[in-house]
């Protein structure tokens, strides 16, 4: 298997990007193609240890910066580092791709290199966020803004089937997010979602769901639009950052913390890991036709390696594939 990464975007760039990468595919077992000003990666590879792991580099002399116009610097720059990457998927000599750069534009490239699946109309941006029971995979996370009830229904399907095939969980149960849990609440879009999702005999669908259920792991799968699921997940970014301040100015306050919390030290270790943002790696575009993958703008080496763990499982679970199929199998239900 072979990830093609965008080794140009985020807030770091190359010297940060390629030891995650590298580290990322030794981890779990693939080959690597990283995409960008060739003569710049071949320099910072040389001083990378590729010990173990079969690295290709691609050349993109063009990058899209993450103030440009997403649209119109995708169409004006073809041989930016995210279109080269998508073209690699697209002509199968990579089978996933991983960007940290403008996440409007690894969209948009997406959407004119690998073009829609059939049957979905709008594209979501897919992650598991932490919760209780583990994760609660929450789509979309700023893909559409303004999305109709049938997109919402669609994101409903595709979380289902990603969380089958890839979070291997066999009857993921659906939440449609709100601001109460009775079915009259939530405004005009999430009224006539519940209706829709409800009628619905295939989805294992729950009901409403409220902001503070997410953490709690109610259910598997949470829907809502690109606005409100953005804005939770910076607000679970921040609340997760602001609690380990604390935890850090109150456990070091005094010598007789500190020496408590030495003795407590794997058990912070392992809370941290459990509400970082590196490890989940980034968040899957789902709705196109190949496995993309969007990380944090300013992920660290561990966030990327993570990243390309994402792209390795969807692609091995074969993610926009099974999409593309149950899709068409609802279609000709419905026919």
């Amino acid at each position: 298997m072979r990830i093609a990464v965008d080794a140009v975007g985020g807030d770091h760039g190359p010297q940060t990007v390629i030891p995650g990468a590298v580290e990322g595919a030794r981890r779990f077992g693939v080959d690597l193609v990283l995409v960008g000003p060739e003569a710049e990666l071949r320099r910072i590879l040389a001083t990378t240890d590729t010990t173990g792991v079969t690295v290709e580099v691609v050349n993109a002399p063009d990058t899209i910066a993450m103030d440009e116009s997403p649209a119109q610097a995708v169409r004006r720059k073809p041989d930016a580092d995210i279109n080269v990457a998508l073209r690699l998927v697209k002509d199968g000599r990579a089978d996933a791709m991983v960007s940290c750069g403008n996440s409007g534009a690894v969209m948009a490239a997406a959407l004119l290199n690998l073009g829609r699946t059939p049957g979905i109309d709008r594209p979501a941006i897919a992650s598991p966020l932490p919760s209780a029971r583990g994760r609660t995979l929450v789509l979309d996370l700023g893909a559409v803004t303004d999305p109709k009830p049938l997109n919402l229904v669609q994101f409903a399907r595709m979380g289902v089937i990603f969380s089958q095939r890839a979070l291997g969980i066999p009857h993921p149960t659906v939440g449609l997010l709100s601001n109460g849990e009775e079915p009259g609440k939530g405004n005009q879009l999430v009224q006539e979602t519940y209706e829709l999702l409800k009628a619905e005999p295939d989805l294992n669908f729950h009901g409403n769901v409220e902001g503070r259920d997410v953490p709690r792991g109610i259910v598997d799968v949470v829907v809502t639009d690109g606005f409100t699921g953005n804005v939770l997940l910076k607000v679970a970014e921040g609340a997760a950052s602001f609690v380990g301040e604390i935890i850090r100015e109150e456990i070091t306050a005094t010598f007789v913390r500190k020496l408590a919390a030495g003795f407590l030290k794997p058990a912070f270790r392992r809370a941290k890991e459990r509400i970082d943002y590196a490890e989940t790696g980034g968040a899957l575009l789902l709705g196109v036709n190949g496995v993309t993958v969007i990380a944090h703008g300013r992920s660290n080496e561990r966030a990327i390696a993570n990243a390309v763990g994402v792209a390795a499982r969807a692609a091995e679970a074969m993610v926009p594939q099974a999409i593309a199929a149950a899709i068409d199998s609802a279609r000709a239900k419905v026919a």
